[in-house]
């Protein structure tokens, strides 16, 4: 299911080769974040476009093709992470951009990622 797009020009801190703007969940996926955090799926997945748009943080990831994506929703104080896989020219062709994982953070957690992942963008 498609859950919003990204501006590809903002995420060539991952990779020159993002071939698609479209953003997908899968079942699986779904099925793993509902299973892990389903409260927080419920909660917040309606803000899942704009953090895919306007992310406040993007961070290395510890996979290819993967970033860590921060976002501090403003209207309730929550932060929020996203892990997004990015379809590149080596992929399938019916790849998508696909949402790994999403949960709601503590401020605790928020603040070890930006003092311990490799932080690519900021929004500040």
């Amino acid at each position: 299911m498609t859950v919003g797009t990204i501006n590809i020009e903002m995420f060539k801190c991952i990779s020159d080769d993002i071939t698609s703007d479209e953003v997908v969940i899968t079942d699986r996926q779904l099925a793993h974040i509902m299973e892990k955090h389903s409260q927080d799926y419920e909660l917040y997945s309606e803000y899942i476009p704009d953090i895919l748009k306007h992310p406040d943080y993007i961070l290395e990831a510890n996979k290819p093709k993967s970033a860590v994506l921060l976002k501090e929703i403003i209207n309730n104080g929550e932060r929020i992470q996203l892990v997004l896989r990015f379809k590149t020219s080596s992929d399938p062709v019916d790849y998508k951009n696909s949402i790994i994982t999403f949960m709601k953070i503590r401020k605790k957690e928020w603040l070890r990622l930006l003092n311990n992942k490799k932080i690519l963008y900021s929004a500040t």
